[in-house]
């Protein structure tokens, strides 16, 4: 057909499907001595967590876990969000996963939505002033309950207890068992046959196209499959020699499979930290020099900022680096490679694809791009009405391989609706050049359309990014009276750094188009940030609506 290529053949890729706790079972047996886990200074060994996990997954058995049976993990990044997510795989059992920072309201109705009748959370106050007063409702016959102070170095631990002890809940209620209890009879589980091809081992809640939250059935296949894929780019690393840094929440996609199952795979020592406090992050890379970082753009942007006025300028023993979550702007890649010396590979993946669909691999980073499809997976650019694009046309991005979900949880409709023609519809607008690497231009929901022209925020975002002064930089569509709808640009400034909305608005005028320029910039100390520190732009957009509104401004196009 004229002006299109032909569909992309994927490349070979030979994958053995099995449960995902088979990597866990290889390392303990090949690296059970080996350092396993680091949890702000204690260590755990591979053959340590093995033997947890077992006791945990025959624990969970006698609480009814196995085919069929949803089991949440409402926990912040600690040893147990590892250990019991592979024990309820063990176990035969489903893992969802919570943000803890969720409300009341949004656990209750994930849960529901995901028939979740076990949850295991942590003892702080915080989570379980939240996850307590479900359980006295009905919303769940059973909490396992972990000890934060446990985890910790003794000392830590024992001052936590003395000073921080406001901060733990207070006695559990009667659906609660603890991490103790749960691991105090058997050493091993009864043996669960997994049919790793059709047996689901993660719910994973995704907003989707729409916004709408929905939980992807992700395989044990579909996980395991998305490692080795990863692991076929050809990455500079060493089963059992390196040390991966965890400071992205293990209960997100991203870091479920770059963090914590790549560092299985890998008999890697996986360095957590429950949150992202960049002096602690600063301070971990320093006392543990992680050799595999995976992050998201403002996580390396802060990198860069800490290392530059500490007068650091050696991070050399970092020699892998992925940036997913949100598009890398050219500027941080540059920063944070020239203190690094390592390139930042950025890739491309969503929930639906367990989530890697693209990266680029080492000696073939091509700047901008989000990489070539990974082995064994197809990318195609389709039009609104699914027919497909040639090289360099933007269309919707859309993808076929064995990482790709086998639905949504109970919503055949919507999992009818996000398929066309067997392909993934990721609801990203994106191209592909001639040799095969993709290049993300924007979300379809982000799209800015004014006076009918198509207008995508990331192009202003990487102009303002060229401005030596602009640290970070979020485009919103807001409502015009004329247009329908036109751009507005939230951005912070370096530290140190001065520039007034007039003189970026005026340096955006040699990389902008008339149509593209912000009607409006505004200079904020700090912008919204998602918990995986990706740029939130869904706060600043309802904001600057709200705000249009109560003058009196309210079209938007239809």
């Amino acid at each position: 057909m004229d002006g299109q290529t032909p569909p992309q053949a994927a490349a070979p890729f030979s994958y053995n499907p099995e449960p995902v706790p088979a990597m866990l079972t290889r390392t303990v047996e090949k690296f059970g001595p080996r350092p396993a886990i680091d949890f702000l200074g204690r260590r755990w060994t591979w053959a340590e967590i093995g033997a947890q996990t077992d006791r945990a997954a025959a624990g969970l058995q006698r609480l009814g876990v196995g085919p069929g049976v949803h089991v949440g993990l409402c926990l912040p990044n600690t040893p147990y969000f590892i250990v019991l997510y592979y024990a309820i795989l063990k176990a035969g059992g489903t893992v969802v996963n919570f943000n803890p920072l969720y409300t009341e309201r949004e656990i209750e109705a994930q849960a529901k939505a995901a028939d979740v009748r076990i949850i295991a959370s942590i003892d702080l106050k915080t989570i379980q002033d939240k996850i307590a007063p479900l359980a006295a409702k009905g919303a769940f016959d059973q909490v396992i309950l972990c000890s934060l102070p446990a985890a910790l170095p003794a000392l830590a631990g024992l001052l936590f207890r003395l000073f921080k002890s406001a901060q733990l809940a207070g006695k559990a209620g009667p659906k609660t068992i603890t991490y103790a209890a749960l691991l105090a009879g058997a050493a091993k589980p009864t043996q669960v046959r997994i049919d790793p091809l059709r047996a689901v081992a993660a719910l994973q809640f995704t907003g989707g196209t729409t916004g709408t939250p929905k939980a992807a059935m992700l395989s044990h296949a579909q996980i395991g499959v998305n490692v080795a894929q990863t692991l076929a780019l050809g990455l500079p690393l060493r089963q059992g020699e390196e040390r991966v840094l965890g400071v992205l929440p293990l209960f997100h996609v991203y870091a479920m499979t770059a963090v914590m199952n790549l560092g299985v795979a890998l008999g890697a020592e996986i360095i957590l930290l429950p949150r992202p406090d960049i002096k602690q992050i600063m301070k971990t890379i320093r006392r543990r020099r992680p050799t595999m970082m995976p992050g998201v753009p403002t996580l390396y942007t802060a990198i860069s900022n800490a290392a530059e006025a500490a007068g650091v300028t050696d991070l050399s023993f970092i020699k892998y680096c992925a940036a997913g979550g949100a598009p890398t702007p050219a500027e941080v890649a540059e920063r944070f490679e020239r203190i690094t010396n390592c390139p930042l590979l950025e890739g491309y993946g969503l929930s639906e694809a367990s989530p890697v669909v693209s990266s680029n691999a080492p000696g073939a980073n091509r700047a901008g791009s989000v990489g070539r499809p990974l082995p064994g997976t197809v990318v195609q650019i389709r039009d609104p009405e699914g027919h497909l694009l040639g090289a360099g046309e933007k269309g919707e991005v859309c993808v076929t391989g064995p990482q790709v979900m086998l639905g949504y949880y109970k919503q055949p409709e919507e999992t009818r609706d996000v398929f066309v023609d067997g392909a993934l519809r990721t609801g990203d607008i994106g191209t592909l050049d001639t040799d095969g690497y993709l290049f993300i231009v924007d979300r379809i929901k982000d799209l800015i359309i004014c006076g009918g022209y198509n207008v995508y925020p990331r192009v202003i975002e990487e102009a303002a990014y060229r401005h030596p002064a602009v640290r970070e930089a979020v485009a919103v569509g807001v409502p015009d009276a004329y247009r329908g709808e036109a751009p507005k640009l939230f951005i912070t400034l370096c530290p140190g750094a001065t520039a007034s909305e007039a003189e970026i608005k005026l340096f955006l005028a040699d990389h902008l188009n008339r149509i593209e320029m912000p009607r409006e910039i505004e200079l904020r100390e700090n912008l919204p940030k998602t918990l995986i520190g990706k740029l939130s732009k869904k706060e600043l957009a309802a904001e600057a609506v709200a705000s249009f509104a109560a003058q009196g401004v309210t079209s938007r196009p239809s």
